[in-house]
């Protein structure tokens, strides 16, 4: 498997992509809604992943269920607080995965097709420091569509109490040098990258 994305959960749409605007100093570019969740984003492409910022959208009905990334829980500045992996067999790359990690649904945006595991609570294992999988159903990704804003992940730190446990089910996915897992009192995710003007980090 191999990481598709990085998730900035904001309050609002604008305060999000301010907050990675000014930090990164980049533009973000666009995005577009979820019904299905209730939410909406903007993205920004850094080559092989892509970067999501994204809220509740005030312009769509409740949805009938929690939404992704805990959402409905959601409060205080925008924070990295989740990140996606991508893989070519979504149910079983779940049968490597945490009890809770989501059941698979259906997705689209625009031309954008995929499948997803989403949790029935909205919450990922691990106080979400563990990936959301998802499997796309198109024949281009993202980042093969948005303009390449010229920055790189570089490192993927993932701060937690069960760093042990943690390292051990990330090691069932992925080998990827940049996955960082520490030992911390909380979860906290911490991501860096190389710029043309220098290394930037979030938060």
């Amino acid at each position: 498997m191999r990481i598709d994305h990085l998730a900035i959960v904001s309050r609002t749409l604008a305060e999000g992509v301010a907050y990675v605007e000014d930090t990164l100093g980049i533009v973000m570019a666009g995005g577009g809604q979820h019904p299905t969740m209730g939410t909406h984003n903007r993205l920004l492409g850094m080559g092989d992943v892509y970067l999501e910022v994204i809220a509740v959208d005030p312009s769509l009905p409740t949805p009938p269920r929690p939404r992704w990334f805990d959402m409905d829980q959601f409060a205080g500045p925008p924070l990295l607080a989740n990140w996606v992996m991508a893989c070519d067999d979504l149910e079983a790359g779940l049968a490597l995965c945490p009890p809770g990690s989501g059941v698979p649904m259906e997705l689209a945006r625009g031309d954008l097709r995929w499948t997803m595991a989403v949790p029935a609570d909205g919450r990922l294992p691990y106080d979400g420091a563990f990936p959301a999988l998802i499997e796309w159903q198109c024949d281009r990704h993202p980042t093969q569509v948005l303009p390449d804003s010229g920055l790189r992940l570089t490192r993927l730190e993932i701060a937690h109490p069960e760093a042990k446990a943690l390292r051990v089910a990330l090691g069932r996915l992925t080998t990827d040098p940049r996955i960082m897992v520490i030992e911390g009192p909380a979860k906290v995710l911490r991501a860096e990258f190389s710029t043309s003007f220098g290394p930037r980090r979030l938060p």
